[in-house]
């Protein structure tokens, strides 16, 4: 049995976390109050009781509410350095953290701004590594997501974002409608996941492998409704970006008992564990290896190594980090 401290104190990797969404409360309340609040959260303690859902579509509501108060470059640097340090804290190694600009086009911020904000604020913090996919937020159209992918690419090595993904209302716009702004990004060597069977069921999963030809899939816990797509990403062991308590707090999953990854794991499928937004969630990556180390005999180590090995690291950088977690593994066996 491994001891508890264990999980919050190990090497950890995060593939699918939306760094907006893991702004630390405090810096969360800073921003909400310097811009003189909101009557319907009062006070810190209500900021708490604000982050808490009834749907995936309540979710979303209150992820809007909170992009009204990230209105300046200074804002998203302020962000980015408080997330990085956040994930130093908990010993997160490296982290695929996304941004969803076109969220923020209503305080005349550019795609551009955005990115090199928040690299000057991540590149303030040592002792883990950052790099940013670009979410296209698939709920503003394929045209608006290309043109956001070309503001993006504009800076992409300077901000170093590495992929794109596509989140938002996935049962109302699928995958199909974005294939040309995704081969698109392939061609400009910009690596490739998207969500997909959170929201909406298998054929979003499906839909995501075929038309979009994503390397990961985000979620992809609905996999497990279609047999044969299950067999599918088993057989191929595409990598899934599993965020646990997040579906249980949006209402995709009623709760852990029902929880799919169990099912997944026991398929043998390429099961990695994020945290997707751990402020709005109420949880962290240590949270969820341990639950599912308990709940599901999940091995921390392995599916520590999975988030590597499907990551968008160099080989170099690869090597390094699994250098760092061996290391502390074998000195720290539980």
């Amino acid at each position: 049995m491994t001891s508890p401290d264990v999980f919050e104190r190990c090497p950890k990797v995060e593939l699918h976390l939306h760094l907006e969404g893991a702004i630390p409360a405090d810096v969360l309340w800073r921003l909400v109050s310097s811009y003189g609040g909101d009557p319907a959260v009062p006070d810190r303690t209500a900021l708490a009781s604000h982050l808490r859902y009834t749907s995936f579509a309540h979710f979303i509501d209150t992820w809007w509410w909170m992009t009204g108060f990230l209105r300046n470059s200074d804002d998203f640097e302020l962000a980015a350095e408080s997330v990085a340090a956040d994930l130093a804290r908990q010993n997160i190694i490296y982290a695929e953290a996304s941004f969803s600009p076109t969220d923020f086009e209503r305080h005349g911020l550019s795609p551009q701004e955005i990115a090199l904000a928040m690299r000057r604020g991540l590149n303030r913090v040592a002792g883990t590594q950052v790099v940013l996919n670009c979410d296209l937020v698939r709920d503003t159209g394929p045209q608006r997501a290309a043109a956001t992918l070309r503001a993006v690419l504009d800076v992409a090595a300077e901000a170093d974002v590495r992929g794109i993904t596509i989140g938002g209302s996935e049962q109302v716009y699928p995958p199909e409608l974005f294939a040309g702004v995704y081969r698109t990004a392939a061609a400009a060597g910009l690596r490739l996941t998207a969500h997909a069977g959170e929201a909406a069921g298998p054929d979003s999963v499906r839909g995501a492998l075929e038309a979009l030809g994503v390397e990961r899939v985000g979620h992809g816990v609905r996999t497990v409704e279609d047999p044969a797509l299950l067999d599918r990403i088993v057989r191929d062991q595409v990598p899934l970006e599993v965020c646990p308590t997040s579906n249980i707090q949006t209402g995709v999953v009623s709760d852990w008992e029902g929880h799919p990854v169990g099912m997944l794991l026991e398929a043998g499928a390429y099961v990695t564990l994020s945290s997707d937004d751990p402020t709005f969630l109420h949880t962290s990556v240590a949270t969820e290896l341990r639950t599912v180390a308990e709940r599901f005999n999940g091995d921390p180590l392995a599916l520590t190594r999975k988030a590597v090995a499907a990551s968008w690291m160099t080989a170099a950088e690869k090597k390094d980090a699994l250098g760092q977690i061996a290391a502390w593994w074998s000195w720290h066996p539980g």
